[in-house]
C-alpha cells in the first residue's frame, strides 16, 4: 500500500529532511513513485484524492495473514493491512454489521475520534489488538492519521520524495528508490496525526519521540525511538 501527501496536508518531518541533507541521494517525484508502484505491482489500483493526495494498493504478493484492504465512507479514505484479533468485540462496540471488516472498523473508530474531540487518539488506537498498519485521510477536514501496531508486525515506512511529498508505504525498497536517505521505518506502537500535530506513542502518550541519525551503511536516514520507561497507556 502507498499514500503520498503534499506539504499542503503534511509538513515533511524535520528529522527526515535533515537525514536527506546529510547524505544526498537520488530521489523521484510523488507522481513517479505512484507510477513505479503500479508498474511493479500487478493489478495495482491508484486514486487521486483532491489536489494533494494519492493512494495506491494491490493484492500482489499479499500475505494471507496480512491482507490489504481499502474503503471510503463519508469522504474518509482508508488503506489497511493486517488483521485484528478483537474485530468481533470492536464491531459490537461501534455498532457495526457482522460483515464489517478491519478497514471499515478503522474508519468508524476514526470518526468517533474526530466527532468526540478531544477524545484521546491513543484510546482509539490502543483498543486495536493484532497486526496492523493503516493510513486514513479525511478529505472533509484534510486530516491525515497513520498508525502501526505495538510490535511492528506489519512493516510501515515513511519518507520524502523529490518534490517534498511525504510518502507512507509497506515496501522499504519502493520508498528507498524514491526518497533516498529521507527515509525511516515508522515507529511501532505510534500514530501520526496532523490534527494533534505530529508523531505520538499511543502506548506511552507522554513520552517524547526522538529521531537518531542512522549509520551510513543503513538504508534509513534516521531511526525514531520512544524515550523514557515503558508504561502501557490505559485503554479503558
Amino acid at each position: 500500500m502507498l499514500g503520498v501527501f503534499s506539504s499542503a496536508i503534511v509538513s515533511p518531518p524535520d528529522e527526515l529532511v535533515a537525514a536527506g541533507c546529510r547524505t544526498p541521494s537520488p530521489k523521484i517525484t510523488a507522481d513517479a513513485l505512484v507510477k513505479r508502484f503500479l508498474e511493479t505491482n500487478s493489478s495495482g489500483v491508484s486514486m487521486q484524492i483532491g489536489d494533494h493526495v494519492q493512494f495506491a494498493y494491490s493484492h500482489h504478493k499479499e500475505s494471507p495473514l496480512r491482507p490489504r484492504s481499502f474503503a471510503v465512507k463519508d469522504e474518509i479514505f482508508c488503506l489497511f493491512e493486517g488483521a485484528l484479533d478483537n474485530l468481533g468485540s470492536l464491531k459490537q462496540q461501534y455498532g457495526l454489521a457482522k460483515s464489517a471488516n478491519e478497514v471499515i472498523l478503522v474508519i468508524e473508530a476514526y470518526k468517533a475520534l474526530r466527532d468526540r474531540a478531544p477524545y484521546p487518539p491513543n484510546h482509539v488506537v490502543g483498543h486495536l489488538i493484532g497486526s496492523f498498519a493503516f493510513i486514513v485521510f479525511d478529505k472533509s477536514t484534510s486530516t491525515l492519521f497513520v498508525a502501526s501496531d505495538q510490535f511492528g508486525k506489519v512493516p510501515l515506512y515513511w519518507g520524502i520524495t523529490a518534490d517534498g511529498y511525504v510518502a507512507f508505504a509497506d515496501n522499504a525498497e519502493l520508498l528507498k528508490g524514491a526518497c533516498g536517505k529521507s527515509l525511516a521505518s515508522f515507529p511501532q506502537g505510534c500514530f501520526y496525526s496532523t490534527a494533534v500535530g505530529g508523531l505520538r506513542s499511543y502506548e506511552n502518550p507522554k513520552n517524547k519521540i526522538t529521531a537518531v541519525p542512522a549509520e551510513e551503511e543503513e538504508i534509513w536516514g534516521a531511526k525514531f525511538k520512544v524515550e523514557g520507561p515503558t508504561v502501557v497507556a490505559a485503554t479503558e
